[in-house]
């Protein structure tokens, strides 16, 4: 919308006998956001008081991962505008997140082009970090991981958007390799079909690839550890884990390596791999979970083995409507077959600036409350037990 200018007119009281008749100009306003330079517009000298020049638009900030990189984009003073679905108790815990008026809440549809340019037209820099683990009856793979992000690649590209941050997934690929699904996963195929699909709108988009990833709330340690994931002491895994090689990635880095490449203009059209420090045999990570736990008793044995397991996962798929019972499906366990590719030829998150976490520091933190009899029996002045760490893949 163009700028509107007001002219008014004031008649004047003569006092010499003349009438006179004053022009008023009043201010010019706009409500385009391309007039104004925001980068000039920086105000404070830090903080989630201050403004830095970033107005970033964040889909998917209600998810895991949105949380994190909402906190730290304000931290550092950016305003942002944060659209959501459904639920408005969802985006309770982003309100302090930002001072009064650093943070505005509009709601959304991925499949309504309008409220999506409502979103993102006041801002310089949108961030994807929106994504289906599953699909639902009103949402697939291809509709979320494709088609919605190219959708608001286009849209912000048409709103004169200067970054476009996208998330992908590590092992995307084409043709993903199959273990217990013969084609290999969907998950997997639509993200890769989804970068592509963003690069064609938004050339100089900034990709991230993380591998799975760790922290409060998270569905990985949460997923292995969840009592229907195995059947008491024993759980079925594919080769029994001693295939798989796993590089998990720290939310915490990961939300660092996000904000790093919105305030880094060297980023655009760059690819990043959001890894952590050290690779570990799957089989090495779920014994050292349960030793963590004080299980005392936990057998792998092999998924390829176990048909009841199979009719499990089957019952499971059949009865949920939108939500899977502890995130088992197919498309979940064939991913954790899959081995974490690292190209050489990509950056990683150290590239960006950040100390990555190794998982040895964090682990005992995030499965506390799991812990068998952390809260009887312990004195609190007495260190608690270090459980011995797994073996590193070199």
């Amino acid at each position: 919308m163009s700028s509107v200018t007001i002219i008014g007119s004031q008649i004047l009281k003569p006092r010499c006998g003349v009438v006179g008749i004053a022009v008023v100009k009043t201010s010019n306003y706009s409500t385009d956001p391309q007039t104004y330079n925001l980068s000039a517009l920086k105000r404070g000298t830090g903080g989630r008081s201050s403004f830095n020049g970033i107005v970033a638009t964040v889909f998917g900030s209600t998810g895991f991962t949105g949380r994190y990189v909402v906190n730290r984009l304000g931290k550092i003073g950016t305003q942002m505008i944060l659209p959501y679905r459904g639920d408005t108790l969802d985006i309770l815990r982003l309100r302090v997140s930002g001072d009064l008026g650093q943070i505005f809440f509009t709601p959304y549809n991925l499949k309504d082009e309008d409220s999506i340019r409502k979103a993102v037209k006041y801002s310089n820099v949108v961030v994807n970090l929106v994504g289906r683990d599953w699909e639902t009856r009103n949402f697939k793979f291809n509709d979320v991981h494709v088609e919605g992000a190219r959708r608001l690649a286009r849209i912000a590209r048409e709103c004169g958007v200067d970054r476009f941050i996208h998330i992908s997934s590590l092992n995307a690929s084409d043709h993903p390799e199959g273990h217990v699904l013969p084609k290999g996963s969907e998950f997997l195929r639509s993200k890769f079909e989804g970068e592509i699909a963003v690069l064609e709108e938004f050339p100089d988009a900034t990709i991230f690839r993380p591998s799975d990833i760790y922290g409060q709330e998270d569905r990985f340690l949460r997923y292995f550890i969840h009592g229907l994931r195995r059947t008491d002491e024993f759980m079925p895994v594919w080769k029994k884990g001693e295939a798989t090689i796993k590089q998990p990635c720290y939310i915490g880095d990961f939300a660092a390596g996000v904000v790093a490449a919105v305030r880094d203009p060297d980023t655009k059209g760059k690819i990043y791999q959001a890894v952590g420090p050290r690779r570990y045999y799957l089989s090495e990570l779920l014994d050292w979970f349960f030793r963590v736990m004080r299980t005392e008793k936990f057998v792998r044995y092999p998924l390829e083995y176990d048909p009841l397991f199979s009719l499990r996962v089957k019952f499971f798929e059949f009865v949920r409507l939108n939500y899977p019972v502890a995130n088992l499906h197919w498309d979940r366990i064939e991913r954790e077959c899959v081995t974490d590719d690292v190209k050489r030829d990509l950056p990683t998150l150290e590239d960006l600036g950040v100390t990555l976490t190794p998982m040895e520091d964090q682990i005992a933190y995030e499965l506390r409350p799991w812990t068998h009899g952390i809260y009887h029996g312990v004195d609190a002045d007495e260190p608690t037990p270090r459980a011995e760490p797994p073996k590193v893949v070199v």
